[in-house]
């Protein structure tokens, strides 16, 4: 076990790094702060975003951005109705050598990078989305029954139109349950668009600089993981989420409000992401408000409303808000 001083540095160091990582993302993707730590406390913790929000509110150059400053090869993809999975994935394919021999070649797919944008992914048909399931969790895929690794790191920052539906396909609940975090990215205020005007529409845009490598990034992960977790935020972490699972006795009193809750793979992200936050808030231990504020992110895209609660115009933002105050009173970040 390391030296407890030694994991303090640690974690010191890496709150600096990521500080600095901060603000030159927010040099190009300016007055969305919460949305930025969300992001990259998902990439932090190894696991994937989806960005649901309209269209121009700069997701697309969220994820640019991010894969300069962290120092990630790149790759976009944008879904489409008529886009298969050998586009993502890659495929064999057959050619013939110099001596007139002929053998067959793997040529990857854009999936075959450590950022990925998969952009408007709702827009691909399931066989489609079914390509990235595989490698969100495994980190790998299977193409003509070889198995070929993905990174580390390997992320999926994906974006989600949340009103045109026409000429959609929702995601199944196994690819939502993938992603470790849902960010909701809304208008900015007046403000914060007065600033966006100024520094993109003039005739040079911000620039911004590498602050970490892919190593760094995965070595940054371990350090997360190591980091202490007091005994009031893991019974937080329960409390909340078996309290929003409407067959269990914890959670009988949302019987009529959902039709299914987060499993434990929620419980986990819940666990990674408050350290997360307590990491790139600069302090050494998450609290049970960090579970507040991790709650909606965490949990909104694993639950489901019951068609009696959808009736009554209810939200699942608004039953995680009332099941908080419930099971933590006054602790709201």
């Amino acid at each position: 076990m390391a030296d407890p001083d030694t994991l303090i540095a640690e974690i010191e160091a890496l709150g600096a790094r990521l500080a600095e990582a901060k603000a030159s993302i927010n040099r190009r993707f300016i007055g969305q702060g919460p949305v930025v730590d969300l992001v990259l406390g998902a990439m932090l913790c190894g696991g994937h975003a989806l960005l649901v929000g309209l269209p121009g509110l700069g997701k697309t150059r969220l994820v640019d951005t991010l894969s300069t400053v962290m120092g990630l090869q790149g790759s976009r993809i944008q879904f489409t109705p008529d886009l298969m999975p050998a586009d993502i994935l890659g495929s064999e394919v057959l050619e013939t050598a110099p001596d007139g021999g002929r053998a067959f070649r793997f040529v990857e797919g854009p999936i075959f990078c450590q950022l990925l944008l998969a952009d408007e992914i709702n827009r691909a048909s399931p066989r489609t989305q079914s390509a990235l399931l595989q490698a969100m969790q495994e980190r790998e895929v299977t193409v003509a029954g070889r198995h070929r690794p993905l990174g580390p790191p390997f992320h999926v920052l994906a974006t989600q139109n949340p009103i045109e539906q026409e000429g959609t396909y929702p995601l199944p609940e196994a690819q939502l349950d993938r992603f470790l975090v849902q960010v909701d990215v809304s208008y900015p205020d007046r403000e914060t668009e007065r600033a966006i005007l100024l520094a993109t529409t003039g005739a040079a845009d911000d620039q911004v600089h590498p602050v970490f490598t892919a190593g760094e990034l995965v070595a940054a992960q371990a350090v997360l993981r190591r980091m202490p977790v007091g005994d009031a935020v893991m019974e937080a972490i329960l409390d909340l989420v078996r309290a929003c699972r409407p067959d269990q006795p914890e959670g009988a009193a949302l019987a009529d409000r959902l039709a299914w809750g987060p499993g434990p793979r929620a419980a986990q992200a819940l666990m990674l992401m408050v350290r997360a936050r307590a990491l790139l808030s600069g302090r050494l231990a998450p609290s049970v408000a960090d579970v507040a504020a991790m709650a909606q992110p965490v949990l909104i895209h694993r639950m489901a409303l019951s068609f009696a609660a959808r009736a009554r115009g209810e939200t699942l933002a608004g039953v995680i808000a009332a099941t908080l105050d419930r099971v933590a009173p006054g602790r709201a970040a």
